[in-house]
């Protein structure tokens, strides 16, 4: 029997790690190395030490309605897309309202966590921590790792020759960035195109003498805001258009979506994507597609080598006097603490069962929570991730044996290793994941039941956003202001930019009401035809 778990981190992961264990009546003793709460989300001016935290300017890609935990929605007045010094409010409000401080032990580091003798009986740990010099040791019931994906900067100087050897200008990783003041006149080359690189490049085209970007990558961009001045993923990230992506052929999908991309602006032209690549990935980034047509921000392929002052791409071209190369090439995880067995089987999250639990332990007491990429909020598949592992440490729910568990992973897992920057091609799809852990925690919520009990909530959940208070609506850990929550989201959307109100006459809650009569009969025959047609392995009906 589970009664005492040990958390590894006070991040994101951790905090909802917590309270999740609290939840289900166990004992959480979460250990974190640093002084406060937070993790990359407490920003932090130095750079001296490994502890790796957000830039300065940094602003979330998901809004606040997709991406809060899902019995603790931001407050009303908080704006849809947040800079690090809210989430990070956020983070200790949820903290104080669930009391998890106390849970916490600060500036303890934890050195190893490894099995018991009787491991195959037991399932404990033996973990050992340092604080303050002094080393403790521990037996633990089960442990959840919750240290993230941004651990380690991956920097592959060696792709890049000369970059060493020869160049005399400075190269950095994107961890050390923060701020604008050290580029102030500088020729930088940014290299990678993730939502970092296009970040870092637009910020420093404000005071560099020339910022360029190299990429290997077919990269579509789009924007925060969507139509009618919406956030993106409220729009899109929703149950009906995921039950397309599964009803329509994926190149008709892939046709439609690049044609809505390029509908911003042609993405061809600016040498970003064409829409006869097969591989590409998502950016966001308001500000990119102005810096290319300014000129402020050039687009270059891959870099083929350096020189004393220059760099060589793979087209054949030159860019001289470069005084410094950024590199925005993400990160590796690791878990130096774990012992050799077990660590060495953990690659990437695709060795682990449902990107969660190491599936060749004789006990499964021991998950990672967070080591995910979603084309949503990670918090949010965290916070999924922990209510479910907190239910199989409770005993409310069952793993597969291991020999299944094993099966599953080798099924999914991928033929190669890929480095962080190919793993970005291979974000996992927000709404299934999320309903697939959803499921095996007893939580998913059955449309066609609501359509049967709630008609308005089934409509605002079948066709509105798929935001976090859905999975609240049944199972244990039900919340009574899910259904509430869900209604009154996009109110909470418009709430913060009520600072100038005007006169509107047109009566947009009428539209609205017809829009969800209208939208009945879709629902209900959706639902005959995917019931009648079923996809192995995947409803987003059932519950």
């Amino acid at each position: 029997m589970v009664r005492r778990v040990a958390v590894i981190g006070a991040g994101v992961g951790g905090l909802v790690s917590v309270k999740c264990c609290l939840d289900e009546g166990l004992e959480p003793i979460c250990f974190e190395s640093s002084e406060d709460i937070g993790g990359v989300w407490r920003y932090t001016d130095s750079t001296d030490d490994s502890r790796v935290s957000v830039y300065r300017s940094i602003i979330t890609n998901t809004s606040k309605e997709m991406s809060c935990f899902s019995d603790f929605p931001y407050p009303e007045d908080f704006p849809s897309y947040l800079p690090h010094s809210l989430v990070l409010e956020y983070l200790r409000m949820y903290a104080r309202h669930f009391d998890l401080l106390r849970h916490i032990c600060f500036q303890t580091t934890v050195l190893s966590v490894r099995k018991r003798p009787d491991f195959t009986t037991s399932g404990q740990w033996e973990v050992v921590t340092e604080t303050d010099g002094v080393r403790m040791s521990h037996v633990f019931d089960a442990v959840m790792v919750c240290t993230g994906h941004y651990q380690k900067p991956y920097l592959p100087l060696a792709s890049f020759p000369g970059i060493e050897s020869r160049f005399k200008g400075q190269h950095l990783h994107s961890q050390e960035y923060r701020d604008v003041q050290a580029f102030r006149g500088k020729r930088v080359l940014v290299v990678g195109i993730g939502n970092t690189g296009g970040d870092l490049s637009v910020e420093l085209s404000r005071v560099a003498a020339k910022v360029f970007l190299s990429t290997r990558s077919n990269t579509w961009v789009i924007s925060r805001v969507s139509d009618h001045g919406f956030p993106f993923d409220m729009v899109s990230t929703t149950r009906f258009n995921h039950f397309l992506d599964w009803l329509l052929p994926s190149a008709l999908i892939r046709r439609i979506k690049f044609r809505k991309f390029n509908s911003w602006f042609n993405h061809t032209n600016y040498g970003l994507a064409s829409s006869k690549s097969s591989k590409f990935k998502m950016i966001v980034n308001e500000e990119l597609p102005f810096c290319l047509l300014s000129g402020t921000v050039v687009l270059k392929p891959n870099v083929k080598e350096f020189t004393e002052n220059s760099a060589v791409f793979e087209d054949g071209t030159t860019e001289e006097n470069i005084d410094v190369v950024l590199f925005a090439t993400g990160y590796n995880f690791s878990f130096p603490f774990l012992e050799e067995s077990v660590r060495s089987v953990i690659d990437d999250n695709r060795s682990l069962y449902k990107r969660v639990f190491p599936p060749q332990l004789e006990k499964p007491t021991l998950a990672i929570v967070g080591l995910i990429q979603l084309t949503g909020s990670i918090m949010v598949g965290s916070e999924m991730q922990a209510r479910w592992v907190a239910r199989v440490y409770a005993g409310w729910n069952k793993l597969p044996p291991p020999s299944r568990m094993m099966a599953d992973v080798l099924k999914r897992k991928p033929p190669v290793k890929r480095n962080p920057s190919e793993r970005e091609n291979l974000k996992m799809s927000f709404i299934s994941y999320m309903d697939e852990i959803a499921a095996c925690a007893g939580v998913k919520p059955s449309v066609l039941r609501l359509l049967l009990t709630d008609p308005q909530l089934a409509l605002a959940v079948f066709f509105g956003p798929c935001s976090p208070y859905q999975f609240r609506l049944v199972g244990r850990g039900k919340w009574s202001g899910a259904r509430a929550a869900i209604l009154t989201q996009w109110q909470r959307t418009l709430k913060p930019l009520r600072t100038r109100v005007l006169d509107d006459s047109s009566d947009s809650s009428s539209g609205w009401r017809w829009v969800y009569l209208l939208a009945l009969p879709a629902a209900l025959t959706a639902g005959f035809l995917f019931s009648k047609y079923p996809q192995p392995g995947w409803s987003p009906w059932a519950g």
